[in-house]
């Protein structure tokens, strides 16, 4: 093989090998950029689902607050307004609505009619109506304010029929010694209550004891769903506008970085072959540029040095 082929090979194989070493260097930029992205779209991920997840919470939260205190308006208008106008017939027949806990659930059964799965109850251990009986989960939450008698409120969520459901409950203490005329046994409770709900419920209640806890239930079906639909929107914003910076870094990385080193390479090597060499000025003032005119200095001193040499010669 001639020498000239031999050099023709060997400046193909170099070309080849400058190509390769252009994608090796996108690739390995691009290789540490997905890391980064990934590294930072997971702890984003991880602190958006839970800022979604508690701003979800906290306005379920709210809406049940908002009942519970609708409950409670209901339960003090009822004992000051409405119950000293029917003293008179509960002498006669006991009148149901003048018990604020029935008020208050007739009017937020009224409610739940048009925002189904939201429910009120004074979730009672031994209520005078069966309907307020606790059932297992509410006697949980009643002894949760039996063992802790500073608590005032108990937050929680559990799985209903229509799906998670927030619920907040509050205790039902015993702080009045007028309730005792009615709940202390059948023979001192009023003749018309003991005829409608019988002897048997809602007696030997004692003076600061924990009764029950009224409970309030929202449900998190929507509230999880937008959630969810934000969590996503979110990721795919950011996932965009990574992708975004990804192609104009790799743009960047390309025209100013990569483009003029394998100018500057091509260059080189055409001067080590002994070539004659245009200029090369990139024109800008970076790193890049700086390493442009110090080759081209570096040429001419090779380009004088040699004529120096020749004519020595």
């Amino acid at each position: 093989m001639s020498r000239i082929d031999t050099g023709s090979l060997a400046s193909s194989r170099e070309a080849s090998s400058r190509r390769w070493n252009q994608w090796t260097l996108l690739f390995k930029f691009n290789l540490i950029f997905l890391g980064v992205f990934l590294l930072g779209l997971s702890g984003t991920a991880v602190v958006a689902w839970r800022w979604l997840q508690h701003d979800a919470q906290a306005q379920v939260a709210d809406r049940a607050r908002l009942l519970m205190h609708s409950a409670s308006a209901v339960n003090s208008y009822t004992a000051d307004h409405i119950r000293p106008l029917l003293e008179a017939q509960l002498r006669e027949r006991f009148v149901p609505e003048s018990v604020p806990a029935f008020s208050a659930h007739e009017v937020l059964a009224t409610l739940s009619k048009a925002y189904q799965d939201y429910g009120y109850k004074a979730a009672m251990l031994n209520p005078t109506n069966p309907r307020n009986r606790a059932v297992a989960w509410e006697e949980d939450v009643i002894a949760q304010f039996t063992r802790k008698p500073g608590l005032t409120e108990f937050v929680g969520r559990r799985e209903t029929p229509g799906g998670e459901a927030l619920y907040i409950a509050r205790p039902i203490r015993l702080s009045s010694a007028l309730c005792l005329g009615c709940h202390t046994s059948p023979e001192t409770a009023p003749a018309t209550l003991v005829a409608r709900y019988g002897p048997s419920n809602g007696f030997g209640w004692k003076l600061g004891e924990t009764l029950g806890a009224e409970v309030v239930t929202v449900p998190m079906t929507l509230p999880l769903k937008q959630a969810s639909e934000a969590f996503w929107g979110v990721l795919g914003a950011l996932t965009a506008a990574f992708a975004l910076m990804g192609v104009a870094l790799n743009a960047m990385l390309w025209l100013l970085v990569i483009q003029p080193v394998t100018r500057l390479a091509q260059l080189a090597d055409r001067v080590s072959l002994g070539e004659k060499v245009p200029p090369f000025d990139t024109g800008a003032g970076d790193e890049i540029g700086m390493l442009a005119r110090s080759f081209t200095r570096m040429r001419r001193s090779l380009d004088k040095a040699m004529d120096m040499l020749e004519r020595g010669a």
